[in-house]
């Protein structure tokens, strides 16, 4: 069975409708107030250590074992360098949940050498967000951790993926600033949310770890390995012009 979190809208309900649609039995967890699809929903906040173990707890005792575990949830906050409560609140969201809920749910894919866990990350985490610099370091941290958990379970059997798309048209994107639709616009293609959540299928059954649904983002990343100060000039450019 698969668990998406942030499952209520955009990348999380449509992942949630994909698996459902494939014949996966299906929970999903969002804010109270905030209902997703699936056999089971349960209002929480995945930044609540013991809220979230309450309620992995209940899916496997209610739906089973635990294949698919998707962390999906995320916040756009923080304009510039932000403050304090937008660092808070990203860290809280782009790491400690991703951590929280890889200790509730890899150890026992790993016993049963079989399963999945999803994070998702943002074509941020591998390049940045000009407008934001607590959204940019916190999904390079989920990028990081990801990669982290890879090594760790890889070869038990766990299949670790990485989400990074560009822009996507959500709820997320719809209710930002002017700054921020201008600069995803800038970077390439708006996708749905469907054509996202069809590439992490084809991600888990390809076993990869990074999935970019936008193509040019892996070019864009080679790009600034090759030469990070030309690439950081290119980022100084499109600032101006935003």
């Amino acid at each position: 069975m698969v668990v998406v979190t942030g499952g209520a809208s955009g990348i999380g309900r449509a992942l949630a409708e994909r698996f459902a649609a494939e014949g996966s039995a299906v929970a999903t967890f969002d804010l109270p107030g905030h209902r997703g699809p699936g056999e089971l929903h349960l209002g929480l906040d995945v930044t609540d250590a013991g809220a979230l173990g309450a309620a992995v707890g209940r899916v496997e005792a209610e739906l089973g074992p635990i294949g698919v575990y998707c962390s999906n949830a995320g916040v756009a906050a923080g304009d510039g360098l932000g403050d304090d409560a937008d660092w808070e609140r990203s860290f809280a969201l782009h790491t400690m949940a991703h951590v929280q809920a890889a200790r509730l749910v890899l150890p026992a894919m790993a016993e049963r050498g079989a399963g999945h866990f999803v994070i998702t990350a943002s074509a941020a985490g591998l390049l940045m967000l000009i407008r934001s610099a607590p959204y940019t370091v916190t999904k390079h941290a989920s990028v990081a951790l990801a990669e982290w958990l890879a090594v760790e379970y890889g070869d038990r059997g766990v299949g670790v993926h990485c989400l990074a798309p560009q822009g996507v048209r959500t709820p997320m994107v719809a209710g930002g600033d002017e700054r921020s639709r201008r600069e995803l616009e800038a970077a390439g293609e708006l996708l749905e949310p469907d054509e996202v959540a069809g590439a992490v299928l084809e991600a888990l059954r390809s076993g990869e770890l990074l999935v970019t649904p936008h193509p040019e983002v892996r070019r864009y990343e080679a790009a600034k390995v090759a030469d990070r100060d030309a690439w950081l000039a290119g980022m100084r450019r499109l600032r101006s012009r935003l």
